[in-house]
């Protein structure tokens, strides 16, 4: 393999406990074992990932650490028939920038079973202002329509809009013909969401209730909820018979606050997303649709490029709640 020094993000942990998140320059030989070599051409910020250059230790394993749960690049060698020098392909979830070194950094080492190949039709940029974000939303959406949610059975409330998943939901959303309301703090970006395809924004003071009861007025056919928490709870006692609300984050918290009502008298479905260990082959399906029929071609619209030497603010900005979009990583922006 390739001795060629690189550059990445490493988060690091001083003798006095100080955490820092500095560029440094390393070895391929410091690089975990791996079947595949990728030269990194793009990775993204999530939340997830501000987390561990926080040094949050139920994130980063071990420090230090090069987080980054995306990445996307071409194959300098590989151990694996499957793949060849040249190939590009997408490195998302698993153990990326969790248990294992993430994409964060100019070089990459993967297991050949954790990688999916380009589809026809997405660039890598496209990839990685999709990323995560892009497939979490699109496995949230799956779950809609796996339950039978039709684009004329009523609206579907998108909470975080303006975040990552919750931008893409919204335009998957409005992609397939839903009439979509986005739910958002952020008053400033209502006409962008609108641009996005949001029909219809609301405050996140929908969800609050004066005088909770175990079923609200049936408001939504279903939702998609990337905050968790007080929000999640109140928005399952807001859907309709035979709903379904996908939640995949927790920002607003990790509790749930619920009764039996909307599930036993609505017969209401709570699709949990979990897009680390998504199965392969089902991985591979929803990529092929995000390229296909799913294709959105307003990404543009809602990525921000960075170099990796600008991350570090941008970290600060994702966990203060200040943005909006995708932010993508671009190795070769100086």
């Amino acid at each position: 393999m390739s001795s060629q020094r690189f550059r990445c993000l490493l988060v690091e942990k001083s003798a006095a406990g100080e955490i820092s998140l500095q560029l440094t320059e390393h070895s391929r030989e410091e690089l975990p074992p791996g079947d595949v070599l990728i030269q990194v051409r793009y990775s993204s910020l999530n939340y997830k990932d501000a987390l561990a250059a926080s040094g949050n230790p139920a994130i980063a394993k071990t420090l230090p650490h090069v987080p980054g749960i995306d990445a996307a690049g071409v194959v300098l060698e590989s151990c694996d028939p499957r793949f060849r020098p040249g190939d590009e392909v997408i490195a998302t979830g698993h153990e990326f920038g969790v248990e294992r070194w993430g994409g964060w950094s100019e070089r990459l080492t993967s297991p050949a079973n954790w990688l999916v190949p380009l589809p026809r039709g997405l660039s890598l940029l496209d990839a990685m202002t999709l990323g995560t974000a892009g497939f979490t939303a699109a496995q949230c959406v799956q779950a809609l329509l796996h339950q039978g949610l039709t684009s004329d059975g009523g609206e579907i409330v998108v909470t975080g809009a303006t975040g990552g998943v919750g931008s893409l939901a919204v335009m998957l959303l409005h992609h397939l013909g839903f009439p979509v309301v986005a739910v958002t703090g952020k008053a400033e970006r209502k006409d962008w969401l609108r641009s996005l395809g949001a029909d219809r924004i609301e405050g996140r003071d929908l969800f609050t209730i004066t005088k909770p009861r175990p079923l609200q007025s049936a408001l939504f056919a279903g939702g998609i909820d990337t905050v968790g928490g007080a929000t999640l709870s109140t928005l399952c006692t807001m859907i309709s018979h035979r709903g379904c609300v996908a939640c995949c984050g927790m920002a607003g918290g990790a509790d749930l606050q619920l009764t039996v009502f909307p599930f036993i008298l609505r017969g209401l479905t709570l699709a949990g997303i979990d897009s680390a260990w998504c199965p392969d082959a089902e991985r591979a399906t929803i990529w092929n649709r995000l390229a296909g029929e799913w294709r959105l071609d307003q990404l543009v619209e809602i990525r921000r490029l960075v170099s990796l030497s600008e991350l570090s603010d941008c970290v600060t900005q994702i966990l203060r709640g200040e943005n909006t979009g995708r932010v993508v990583v671009d190795f070769e922006k100086s």
